[in-house]
């Protein structure tokens, strides 16, 4: 039996800086809507395809909780770690209801940890900014101003500024002066919302840049709330930054990371840093074409905004140290920088040969063995359906996006850790096909579909599709958009109220005044130990 632990506990090990992981294994969307400051979300549905790789070491201080729908999920979590090998697994006494009626501080939406920070940075530093109609005023007129998204590429690519020029957080003092050389030239960094504008902007204003500096003040949800057009499809990106400006990036960085408390570690000393007990997160944090073309072996990739904006999901385990590398001197430095200031030991490779970034591509994925399922071919499973599909259920446990956007005509989508609730849904069948996009999350829910199907007095025959829905569509087999047929909610993902051009306007207000408040949740939480410099 598993063994648990109390809020005190938990709330006494975040105080002590110790190395703990609290882990809500619910889907993200019902994680969102409540959860402690420092919960990261692990779902159920996925903790053997993700659980070795973000939290690396076997006896770490594991803390679970998770009810959904009347169903503790947590003790399933707990035996699945058990069986991945974890050592130190412990369920939160009376979950999540147990930790609000202790008086523990609960939070909504996701990435809380960075968001709040941003916000405290804000509220500490007066962080310039501008509103959406000062800001469009400016451009009107043709004023000597630059816009710079500090979103990823594919968030500017959505929707943008007119005029912006897509530049990643931790390239913003890298690349700025190549985009505003002129001291006099206004410089104003966007997001979606609040956090990486506030980041993005302080970054500048720490490393010493002459130029006028503002955020967008409440990004591109205030801009449209203002009633302002966005751009979309726009591909403009910062230019390579010349050696001299280079090399006063890096001056400036270095300082900034000095006065955060970064240190500086070499290749050779890393080893040092795994002793008994710590968990080291390495992190490469240039651009994601920089990293697959070559980067240091054993470091994961993690453009550095990204990794200041969304900690909590690249970094679950509170109080583990973590290890930063670029190629510049300017990127690991600043991201390690924000790091620091949240509360995170960070440290920052020296810089090293070129030949040292010997590792090429994407990270070797790191994840328990798909179990051996009997399998049926794109081929195979057309023809049956073409010919006699009574009796045969196909289910699809791929995102919720991905099902969306297309799925084998016919297909149920379910949520693996929901399969119990999917077959009050789905017609009892002779035959059920697993399927995701690859199938690997499929061989784990078909012995899972086995085991309730068996519960129930059923021996139905379970199959998995081999090589996924990706075999299927490329077979050239047909496909059907949409949400078709759900046998479960799609609650895998929240809806971010910043992203996507099609959000309620009272959603993004709501999400504004949630933001405004979170420094006033944060000091009664009082277990961050965020320090701005």
């Amino acid at each position: 039996m598993t063994a648990s632990i109390s809020f005190a506990a938990v709330r006494g090990h975040l105080l002590a800086r110790d190395e703990i992981a609290l882990l809500d294994v619910r889907e993200e969307d019902p994680y969102a809507q409540s959860h402690p400051l420092w919960a990261a979300n692990l779902p159920l549905s996925r903790i053997e395809l993700d659980a070795w790789r973000r939290i690396p070491r076997r006896d770490t201080l594991i803390v679970l909780y998770g009810a959904h729908e009347g169903v503790d999920l947590a003790p399933l979590a707990a035996e699945r770690l058990a069986a991945l090998g974890y050592t130190r697994v412990h369920l939160l006494q009376g979950g999540l209801e147990g930790w609000r009626d202790a008086g523990g501080e609960l939070f909504r939406d996701v990435n809380v940890p960075s968001k709040s920070f941003g916000e405290l940075v804000e509220h500490e530093r007066q962080t310039p900014s501008l509103s959406a109609q000062e800001v469009k005023a400016l451009i009107d007129v043709r004023a000597d101003v630059v816009v710079l998204d500090a979103r990823r590429f594919d968030e500017f690519q959505t929707m943008s500024i007119p005029t912006a020029t897509s530049v990643p957080g931790a390239e913003l003092v890298l690349r700025v002066r190549e985009l505003a050389p002129d001291p006099a030239t206004r410089v104003i960094v966007n997001c979606a919302g609040r956090t990486r504008s506030i980041i993005g902007t302080q970054s500048l204003v720490n490393a010493g840049i002459p130029n006028p500096v503002a955020a967008l003040r409440n990004g591109t949800i205030g801009w449209k709330l203002a009633g302002q057009v966005l751009d979309h499809g726009a591909a403009r990106r910062a230019p390579e930054p010349g050696e001299a400006n280079r090399s006063a990036a890096r001056a400036n960085a270095q300082d900034v990371a000095r006065r955060a408390g970064v240190r500086s570690i070499g290749l050779d000393a890393l080893a040092t840093l795994e002793a008994p007990g710590r968990t080291v997160y390495r992190f490469d944090v240039r651009t994601p074409e920089e990293y697959e073309a070559g980067h240091l072996p054993g470091f994961a990739g993690a453009p550095g905004g990204q990794l200041v904006q969304e900690t909590d999901h690249h970094v679950p385990v509170r109080g583990a140290r973590i290890v930063l590398a670029d190629d510049d001197g300017v990127r690991a430095p600043m991201t390690a920088s924000w790091l620091a200031q949240m509360g995170w030991e960070v440290h920052v490779v020296e810089a090293q040969p070129a030949t040292a970034r010997r590792a090429t591509g994407a990270a070797p994925s790191d994840h328990a063995a798909a179990p051996s399922v009997a399998g049926i071919t794109p081929a195979e499973l057309a023809l049956v359906l073409e010919g006699s599909p009574k009796g045969v259920a196909v289910i699809d446990v791929t995102t919720g996006a991905n099902y969306a956007k297309r799925h084998i005509p016919g297909a149920w989508f379910a949520i693996r850790a929901q399969l119990g609730q999917a077959l009050e849904v789905i017609p009892a069948a002779r035959r059920y096909v697993l399927t995701c996009g690859s199938s690997l999350l499929a061989s784990f829910a078909a012995v899972d579909l086995r085991a309730l199907l068996a519960a129930r007095g059923h021996d139905a025959e379970v199959v998995v599709l081999e090589g996924g829905n990706a075999a299927w569509f490329a077979a050239g087999l047909p496909a059907e958009t949409g949400l078709t047929r759900l046998a479960t909610p799609v609650t895998d993902r929240y809806r971010r109220p910043y992203e996507g051009t099609d959000a309620p306007a009272e959603a993004m207000q709501a999400y504004l005044d949630w933001e405004f408040g979170l420094v006033a949740q944060l000091a009664a939480d009082g277990t961050h130990h965020f320090k701005v410099i």
